[in-house]
């Protein structure tokens, strides 16, 4: 599949992603430096945990479906691997995100606590995809990590929310943000209130506030992903 430049959005109907072997050279030949880098990020943080996380190393477009392999390695790998510009053939952090929208038109993001590997940046809930994503016939499922990371993260329940058909995948160097249309049928303030309330009695807690925006330009004022800006300035152009 073609680089696409940073903010490139593709509509889709569907993802097909799979599990497969791959030997990615970078975390075979550089396990000292990928060590020490984790060393010095991980430094203070002992909430960061160097766990099993899901790459891709391959990708497709066709149809409107997005086919992708997946294979598996370490966060530090992928934490060095990014630091260190992108090195080697092209892999890329293919994950879903539930583009949170309330019922009077707000969008709602957590913004990652100072203990976290993203302290203060700003986006919906997500998170690399990892083993609990794989399926027993060795497909990875995206569209239940979206479910997930939201309850994990801000306590809302697959009951309290609906979630969206099709994909918009949001390409930035290094990374895919699968975003999946999800709404909740209160307002924002309402919203944020309660999700506010149940992070607050989670056992570990990624998140130290939720962001209401309500345009585009309620964006500046936050450390943003660079996913963030493309996608919301796309969804309030086309209103």
């Amino acid at each position: 599949m073609k680089d696409f430049a940073d903010g490139h959005i593709v509509p889709l109907r569907a993802i097909a992603a799979r599990i497969e072997p791959y030997d990615w050279v970078f975390a075979r030949e550089n396990g000292d430096a990928i060590a020490a880098h984790w060393a010095r990020v991980s430094d203070g943080k002992p909430a960061m945990f160097n766990g099993r996380i899901l790459l891709q190393h391959r990708a497709i477009i066709a149809d409107g479906v997005f086919e992708a392999g997946y294979f598996e390695t370490d966060y530090a790998a992928f934490m060095a691997w990014r630091d260190f510009g992108l090195p080697g053939p092209t892999i890329r952090n293919g994950f879903a995100m539930g583009a949170l929208r309330a019922a009077d038109g707000a969008f709602l993001c957590g913004r990652m606590g100072g203990h976290t590997a993203n302290a203060g940046m700003v986006y919906f809930a997500a998170g690399t995809p990892d083993r609990s994503d794989i399926r027993d016939d060795g497909t990875v499922d995206l569209a239940g990590s979206v479910v997930r990371e939201l309850w994990e993260e801000t306590g809302l329940t697959e009951a309290e929310i609906t979630v969206g058909e099709g994909w918009d995948a949001v390409f930035t160097a290094g990374r895919i943000a699968f975003m999946r249309p999800v709404t909740v049928p209160m307002s924002a303030d309402e919203a944020r209130a309660l999700m506010l309330s149940r992070i607050a009695t989670l056992e570990e807690q990624e998140l130290d506030d939720i962001v209401i925006l309500r345009s585009a330009a309620d964006c500046d004022g936050h450390k943003m992903a660079p996913f963030m800006k493309p996608y919301l300035a796309h969804i309030y152009g086309q209103g």
